[in-house]
């Protein structure tokens, strides 16, 4: 007598499951529901694809409730709407991070990014789901922010089984249908689910968590090359030859050999410290002041994400308090006055430990130092269809021009 065949995928629980969670979480209704479901037995639990679809084990729909199911299916459509599988390869790329291990722990990371406010109010949170508390990790930040605080060891033993498929963590899967596959979404149908998940957070922003509010305001600007020109400037004036170079006696130079009765000290490379200096005078709009803060966070992450190596001077006619980087929304940028950044170099190069690179994001109209600083420069110019300007004695001089950025500072126009 043969055995039994396994069960089939209870579709009917399974998309019960998803109307659910659309009614716990009207927002992401757009996108779940552009989810297709593939009935799969290689899949530990439900996983996603690059294209949006969404993987399912018979036998874990069979033996999980319909509450749980619809946490699940929240948890992985957050994957794509986050971009999980596009910022773990551009971190694995970045940091050389290689293996199966590696993909696991961004995996991990990506669903302490999610599971840490998804849950409750109408949505059960499914057994097994790992949270920051977990790992004993703060709440409220970000896939890269957990991955530099956790590696796999004795407390992510139990999480080995943990597969949010190719969608969260960027890994081709077997099981995965890939691009010439039935039923994936083009890129263009993609960002256009996005688009409409971000419009209706940004319309009803008090019925959403504080990640998906964050999520929605940098999905919804627009691409712009600028933003890729000043991130690329940043990393390049962090690698250049020595920066974040010091010599230290803990580990004596090899060449020590050579010479007898002497100790040599090695050169060491240490992570790069940024300071952002944003003019703050009355000919920067509050606009061009919210911009600022969105490109302090672009260049949080053109350095690998590590805020403790950036702070934040606001600079009109006078340097303010330098900021250690906490939240760029807590960040207080005071000012209104003239404009003369030659006295935000003074105070970027005043803080202790001094900065490696000096990042000015302003509109240009204010002197600049005389000599080179020492340490190197990037200058992000908001830009003005005028280069004339008041000068400071209040009258208006049609023949009066700002001086340019001198020629040792790298230049981004924004916008």
């Amino acid at each position: 007598m043969s055995a039994p065949s396994p069960p089939g995928l209870d579709l009917d629980k399974l998309l019960a499951a998803r109307l659910q969670a659309a009614r716990a979480r009207p927002y992401l209704a757009t996108a779940l529901f552009a989810l297709h479901p593939v009935e799969s037995r290689q899949v530990p639990t439900m996983a996603v694809d690059t294209h949006w679809r969404c993987y399912v084990s018979p036998a874990f729909v069979d033996r999980t409730p319909v509450e749980e199911l619809a946490g699940v299916w929240v948890h992985e459509v957050s994957h794509l709407l986050r971009d999980h599988h596009g910022r773990s390869d551009r971190v694995a790329h970045r940091h050389g991070l290689t293996g199966a291990g590696e993909r696991l722990r961004m995996n991990i990371a990506a669903d302490l990014e999610i599971n840490d406010d998804v849950f409750g109010d109408g949505l059960v949170r499914p057994e097994g789901a790992v949270e920051p508390a977990t790992l004993l990790l703060p709440t409220g930040q970000l896939m890269e922010d957990y991955l530099r605080q956790f590696r796999l060891g004795p407390r992510t033993q139990s999480l080995a089984w943990l597969d949010c498929g190719s969608g969260a963590d960027g890994r081709e899967r077997a099981w995965d249908l890939g691009p010439d596959g039935a039923h994936g979404l083009s890129a263009q149908e993609r960002d256009a689910v996005r688009f409409r998940v971000a419009q209706g957070i940004t319309g009803r922003p008090g019925d959403t968590p504080q990640g998906w509010r964050r999520w929605a305001e940098e999905a919804f600007q627009p691409p712009q090359p600028w933003r890729e020109l000043l991130g690329a400037a940043v990393r390049s004036a962090t690698s250049g030859p020595g920066v974040g170079e010091d010599y230290t006696y803990g580990r004596p130079s090899r060449r020590s050999t050579a010479v007898p009765g002497a100790v040599l000290p090695s050169l060491r490379r240490r992570p790069p410290r940024v300071c952002v200096v944003v003019d703050t005078s009355g000919s920067v709009s509050d606009a061009e002041l919210g911009s600022a803060l969105r490109e302090v966070a672009a260049i949080t992450r053109a350095v690998g994400g590590r805020r403790d190596l950036v702070t934040v001077l606001s600079c009109d006619a006078a340097a303010q308090v330098v900021h250690p980087l906490c939240r760029a929304e807590g960040i207080q940028l005071v000012g209104g006055g003239g404009t003369d950044l030659r006295t935000g170099f003074a105070g970027a190069l005043r803080t202790r430990p001094r900065p490696d690179v000096v990042v000015v994001l302003t509109d240009g109209q204010t002197p600049w130092p005389s000599s080179r600083p020492p340490c190197r420069t990037v200058v992000g110019l908001f830009p003005r269809p005028d280069s004339r300007r008041r000068p400071r004695d209040g009258e208006d001089d049609p023949d009066y021009v700002p001086d340019a950025p001198p020629e040792w500072a790298r230049v981004v126009v924004l916008g």
